[in-house]
């Protein structure tokens, strides 16, 4: 999955919903249940995340989502191996993003 967001400092939870497709209470779930989500709150209790919060969202939805990990498994996957996990899966995205550029190439062609 592709996250469609502008380069921002900082996100609200609507906008970071809508670009992950999901409910905003998700969101604030996996915010509760893992450690690596810590978004901002500004005078009024508002989330605002980070791009850093951002990218462990990413991984947090990959592995629960794409790869049907249980809460648990992405937690505990998280804690031994994240910087592996990180690596790979920022590869991934990558090609991924190459391989649409090319798709749309050939499909131009």
């Amino acid at each position: 999955m592709h996250i469609d967001l502008p380069e921002k400092r900082y996100y609200s939870i609507g906008e970071v919903a809508e670009a992950f497709k999901v409910n905003t209470s998700l969101i604030r779930f996996w915010e509760k249940e893992f450690d690596v989500i810590r978004p901002k709150k500004n005078a009024k209790g508002n989330r605002k995340f980070t791009p850093d919060d951002i990218r462990n969202l990413e991984l947090i939805y990959h592995l629960v989502k794409e790869r049907g990990f249980t809460l648990e498994g992405a937690k505990i996957h998280l804690k031994e191996e994240k910087q592996k996990t990180l690596t790979n899966f920022e590869i991934i995205r990558k090609l991924e993003r190459i391989k649409s550029e090319l798709v749309n190439l050939k499909n131009n062609l």
